[in-house]
């Protein structure tokens, strides 16, 4: 196996292992996804795609690239995602609570009814101060400097 074969391996691999854990804490832990924990898996999902192609086109020396676009894009929604739980910023009102204080009773009900099951503003686990959100952009972080090394090792 060459490096840059090693390399793409351990970058889709990494992908791999993430969204394995993100389905495991869904399916086992019984932890319902809320929106942005969903966006952040489809860049994952293409990071393997790359990887796999990767390894059957090894002439196509640009596909790391795409790979670390693919980490660089799930890293970031993580960021995002990670700082609307700890109140930075708001996220898509689709999925965050909102000021109640002007609501009348009516429209109080109505945005109850219509808010989703699971917010993305609510922590449900994190570890070492960092949540599932903070986790994927730190690793996926590293996981774009892999997919970099590969690119390199072409």
């Amino acid at each position: 196996m060459t490096k840059r074969t090693t390399y793409v391996v351990l970058a889709a691999g990494g992908s791999a292992a993430l969204l394995l854990a993100a389905w495991s804490f869904q399916y086992f832990g019984g932890m319902a996804p809320c929106k942005m924990c969903i966006w952040q898996r489809y860049p994952h999902g293409v990071a393997i795609a790359v990887g796999l192609v990767a390894i059957t086109l090894p002439n196509l020396r640009i596909l790391p690239l795409f790979g670390a676009v693919a980490a660089a894009v799930t890293a970031g929604i993580g960021v995002y995602h990670a700082g609307v739980e700890r109140g930075l910023w708001e996220g898509p009102s689709s999925c965050t609570s909102g000021d109640i204080g002007g609501l009348s009773s009516q429209e109080l009900m109505e945005q109850i009814m219509s808010a989703p099951l699971v917010r993305c503003d609510d922590i449900p686990w994190e570890m070492l101060g960092l949540s599932m959100a903070g986790w994927n952009a730190l690793i996926s972080a590293g996981l774009v400097l892999v997919w970099i090394v590969a690119w390199r090792s072409s």
